[in-house]
């Protein structure tokens, strides 16, 4: 317990800059249209968070390497609290982006470095512990900001005051602990080529799994709106897709440590295209079988992105870990960047339910090539445990790698 409160203050610094990040995407959606952008201009929103996410995660060592964790997190924090205070100044949906841009530097570069402090300070004796109550943190503030949707006005200087207080909220807990900052960890490579030749259905995997992950959440209210939903039924839409993922994990983690993972991540894959095509026939025929729709969906398809890393962890040798895990992220950003325009693109020209068209297309991709996958390479008699893997930053793999020693078979070129 004293060691829990020792890292307080770094998982109240997540706990609040998630309240804020996590609910100023849909706000951006629905203050949007709401002032009359375009669907395909909330997916740009959704796609310029993503492009800022992306260069944060590059951005942010080589920012604490020259300032410290601390100011390196005051510094991108003050980029969300200002990109959050500066919306209600000029509502325009390319000024809006730009702003977007800093919200997704705000969010990588504060992630990477409190898991960067977190991974210096852990030991293997409360590594397990800690790590659970992180994620715990994160996803239990993540729901809270999709229901917090229901009180915040759309297009109102007030929401977004409210957002940019809790932003620089974050700040107050990180800046004043006695905790001594950690020493500064070195920036991880890509080795994009080589993570694709240890594992191709990991990498498209990660890929969809951005798609899937970047698509519902950004152009979710979108899709919500359209259904006929309130603000606040929106915000339980959106919360249930993020229940459904949490709930998720155990079972497909007990699931995927006992059986081949390819055929976990083809069920799954499979599984998130009947979800699509069940919200697309049945979800619209009322508020609470889309709440049902949202949660199933959620289930099925939110374990994507850990059962891909666990995949490719199983033929990675160890020193290889941080690069392979970075590269993976590379790629799930990739997709993240691409698919919030591109679905709203979709669904502008041939209507809403065509996010869930867009979304299960990129499932059915990945079941398909994983039935060809299982028929060109084999599986490793000995796997990495599966875990939850929070999309946060390069840092991660860090953290879950110290001090591992399970064993691994040689990689494969076939897998």
């Amino acid at each position: 317990m004293l060691t829990l409160f020792t890292f307080a203050a770094l998982f109240l610094s997540i706990g609040l800059l998630q309240l804020s990040s996590g609910a100023i995407s849909s706000l951006d959606a629905l203050s949007g249209l709401q002032s009359g952008f375009t669907t395909t201009e909330v997916g740009l929103l959704g796609s310029a968070h993503f492009l800022g996410f992306f260069v944060g995660c590059w951005w942010a060592p080589r920012l604490m390497g020259n300032v410290g964790h601390s100011r390196a997190f005051a510094a991108f924090a003050a980029c969300g609290a200002i990109s959050a205070a500066a919306h209600p100044i000029h509502i325009d949906p390319y000024l809006w982006a730009g702003l977007r841009v800093m919200t997704g530097l705000c969010i990588a570069g504060c992630y990477t470095v409190v898991e960067a402090w977190l991974q210096a300070s852990l030991t293997n004796q409360n590594r397990g512990r800690v790590l659970g109550v992180y994620r715990s943190v994160d996803l239990g503030a993540s729901l809270v900001a999709q229901l917090f949707i229901a009180v915040l006005t759309p297009a109102h200087y007030v929401s977004y005051n409210l957002l940019a207080i809790l932003c620089c909220a974050c700040l107050l807990p990180l800046v004043i602990t006695k905790q001594v900052a950690p020493v500064i960890p070195s920036a991880p490579r890509l080795s994009l080529l080589k993570t694709l030749k240890v594992s191709p259905l990991g990498v498209l995997g990660v890929v969809v799994a951005g798609v899937t992950a970047a698509s519902f959440r950004m152009v979710g209210p979108v899709y919500g709106q359209q259904m006929g939903l309130a603000i606040s039924d929106i915000a339980y839409f959106l919360a249930a897709f993020v229940l459904g993922g949490a709930l998720a994990q155990i079972p497909v983690g007990w699931v995927a440590d006992r059986y081949d993972r390819r055929w976990v991540l083809i069920g799954v894959s499979l599984l998130s295209v009947l979800a699509c095509w069940g919200t697309i026939t049945i979800g619209g025929s009322s508020r609470e079988s889309l709440f049902i729709a949202a949660m199933v969906f959620g289930l099925v398809s939110f374990p994507v992105y850990s059962l891909s890393a666990a995949h490719t962890n199983d033929f990675t040798k160890p020193e290889q870990a941080v690069e392979i895990s970075a590269s993976l992220m590379f790629m799930y950003g990739v997709g993240a960047i691409a698919s919030p325009l591109g679905a709203s693109l979709i669904m502008e020209r041939s209507g809403a339910e065509m996010l869930f068209v867009f979304i299960a297309i990129a499932h059915l991709i990945l079941a398909v090539f994983g039935f060809i996958r299982m028929f060109s390479g084999r599986e490793t008699a000995m796997k990495a445990p599966y875990r939850y893997l929070p999309r946060t930053s390069f840092t991660l793999a860090r953290l879950l790698r110290r001090g591992q020693s399970e064993p691994v078979i040689k990689p494969d070129s076939n897998k």
